[in-house]
């Protein structure tokens, strides 16, 4: 009787891991590493069902000053459950090679709060696999800071160029669809 008692709740944890990894959308399989940490990211674990705003980003990109535009975002909307999503690349020849540096420019000279990567591909076929699935969904980045709004069910539900800003309307209200969304 004991077996049994102690059984089930293992049977029940199984089943349950799997279910939620059913739930899982195929945009946050995998992991990245955390920039500037060595811990790795779950994207499934840390992201699924919530809504998302993801960025490539470039620590010396004219585009870069976006950052606290971005922070503003994250602090306006975190607790409505977004989740800020920025990911580094040099595949625009404008970030370094250096994640310390890259750590230093986001955290220091922007006071970033939000979940920043080490440097990742997202352009072409070498790409992350994140950034597969949003262009999929979407299109590729054409330059640094484009952005991607993600609603709780890991669809795009619309994306941006790095011309617009942080505080654009239409980006705004993007995020508030996200955040309506269900998941």
């Amino acid at each position: 009787m004991l077996k049994r008692w102690i059984a089930m709740p293992v049977l029940l944890l199984a089943c349950a891991g799997s279910v939620w990894a059913a739930d899982c959308p195929s945009l946050l399989e995998g992991s990245l590493p955390k920039l500037r940490a060595k811990e790795s990211i779950d994207l499934c674990q840390q992201f699924a069902g919530k809504p998302l705003l993801i960025v490539n980003t470039a620590s010396f990109c004219g585009f870069a000053p976006q950052f606290k535009g971005l922070e503003a975002l994250n602090q306006r909307f975190k607790g409505q459950g977004l989740e800020v999503i920025g990911v580094p690349s040099n595949d625009f020849k404008q970030e370094s090679k250096d994640g310390e540096e890259t750590a230093n420019v986001c955290y220091v000279n922007y006071g970033v709060t939000f979940t920043m990567t080490e440097p990742q591909k997202v352009h072409g076929n070498d790409a992350t696999h994140l950034f597969k699935v949003l262009a999929e969904q979407s299109n590729s980045p054409k330059w640094n800071f484009y952005k991607y709004v993600v609603d709780r069910k890991g669809q795009v539900v619309a994306s941006f160029s790095s011309l617009t800003k942080p505080d654009s309307p239409e980006l705004i209200e993007a995020i508030e669809k996200a955040i309506a969304s269900k998941p």
